[in-house]
């Protein structure tokens, strides 16, 4: 897509996200005035309104958001259209992080500690066991992330069969993506203003290393800098996600298709872009999760599932078609 042809795109996504936080806010079991809340700040609409569902709103969009552009650097990475932020095994070290510190009974600070700390740790050993004395490959880092993912699958299995029954509903709910307890979204909206800029700055890189190592390497791209790069940053953004939220999928593997399909392949447009999609999508979602089953909540990572399969086969489907 031309960038002439990105300003009305990003301003369509743009109006997508306001209206999507819009009804992110106003949807939940209790009705909630805004004029109340905004007018009367001493009133239970605006402590609704302040203290639980805009950092609740907050997070959602911030999540989605790392999300999508952590799935879009991802997708780069690995030359594959399969991948996910999921893909490399950082979500699945937050998650052993985050039981243990479930089953210590720590609050949910340390829980949020104990997830990034897992996922950094997964970050690290991934890295560290897919570079090897020559150097690291694609096809290297991903064999050793997928088998990473399934080594940290096992151990949560096994945390899961040893605890406490009374604990397994939160642990369960943390583990299919739970926005209930979201409380301080700055963390995560301060990483994603630092890491676009950092990341649309290298993006003619990025155009070039999306048709191929040898053609960027042979047009002057830094590719194992570049590569270590884009790892780091997605990396970066999925253990923030993921310490926020827990484990939400189908939100970065869907939406840079969706853009792409739309005609945005060019990064400097489409990192943008999937920010405010993946930030949308997810703050829709949220807001579905508490109205469906109220006065009940789903697990927010359970309803981007639901979605998510139908829409990535429609996704296929209309792709094969236009390639017919």
């Amino acid at each position: 897509m031309y960038l002439k042809r990105a300003l009305p795109l990003l301003l369509g996504l743009l109006t997508l996200g306001l209206l999507s936080a819009w009804f992110n806010l106003d949807t939940g079991p209790v009705p909630l005035s805004m004029s109340a809340a905004l007018h009367h700040p001493g009133s239970l609409d605006a402590q609704i309104l302040w203290q639980l569902r805009l950092p609740r709103m907050t997070t959602a969009f911030v999540t989605g958001a790392l999300l999508g552009v952590a799935g879009a650097l991802m997708q780069v990475l690995l030359r594959n259209p399969l991948a996910d932020p999921y893909i490399l095994g950082v979500s699945g070290g937050a998650s052993v992080g985050a039981l243990l510190a479930m089953m210590a009974g720590a609050g949910t600070l340390f829980l949020r500690a104990g997830a990034f700390g897992g996922a950094l740790a997964s970050m690290v050993l991934v890295f560290s066991l897919a570079h090897g004395r020559g150097g690291w490959d694609t096809t290297r880092l991903l064999l050793t992330g997928v088998v990473l993912a399934a080594g940290w699958g096992a151990v949560i299995s096994l945390l899961l069969a040893l605890n406490a029954d009374t604990r397994l509903q939160g642990m369960l709910f943390w583990l299919m993506g739970d926005l209930s307890f979201a409380s301080t979204p700055w963390p995560g909206a301060l990483l994603l203003l630092l890491l676009i800029p950092a990341a649309v700055l290298v993006s003619p890189a990025l155009n070039l290393l999306a048709s191929g190592e040898l053609q960027a390497a042979a047009l002057g791209v830094a590719v194992p800098r570049l590569r270590i790069f884009i790892y780091v940053v997605a990396s970066l953004a999925t253990a923030t996600a993921v310490t926020q939220a827990g484990n939400i999928g189908f939100v970065g593997l869907i939406a840079p298709h969706m853009l792409r399909l739309a005609g945005a392949r060019d990064h400097r447009v489409l990192l943008p872009a999937v920010s405010l999609l993946g930030g949308a999508l997810l703050s829709v979602a949220d807001a579905l999760s508490r109205l469906l089953i109220e006065p009940r909540q789903l697990p927010v990572g359970v309803l981007t599932a639901l979605l998510g399969v139908p829409l990535f086969l429609l996704l296929l489907y209309r792709a094969q078609h236009l390639q017919k």
